[in-house]
């Protein structure tokens, strides 16, 4: 589920193959604007799929000219990221650079 409130996203429950599609169709409503920050702290779950939704949603926030952040990443979505080795490629404070 995805639930805005401003410049900020919440991301809340599971993210999975079985999800993934509608969660980042539904998050690319939020990035219409000049600055969107995405708030993961509520994920419950994760799997591999979670970061083609993330580089889905930099790809458009890119396009309509929306800064994209993300904060309070899980600890197991952050180890995703660092396995990929795309780092560099989300702009997140709780990374390692």
């Amino acid at each position: 589920m995805i639930t805005g409130h401003g410049e900020k996203m919440i991301v809340q429950g599971p993210i999975t193959i079985d999800n993934v599609v509608d969660i980042t169709e539904r998050g690319k409503a939020y990035l219409d604007r000049p600055r969107q920050v995405v708030d993961l702290q509520q994920i419950t779950s994760v799997d591999s799929s979670v970061i083609s939704m993330m580089l889905e949603w930099l790809r458009t926030a890119r396009l309509q000219g929306c800064q994209l952040q993300f904060i309070n990443l899980p600890p197991n979505l952050a180890t995703l990221i660092q396995l990929y080795g795309i780092v560099e490629m989300i702009p997140a404070s709780e990374l390692p650079h």
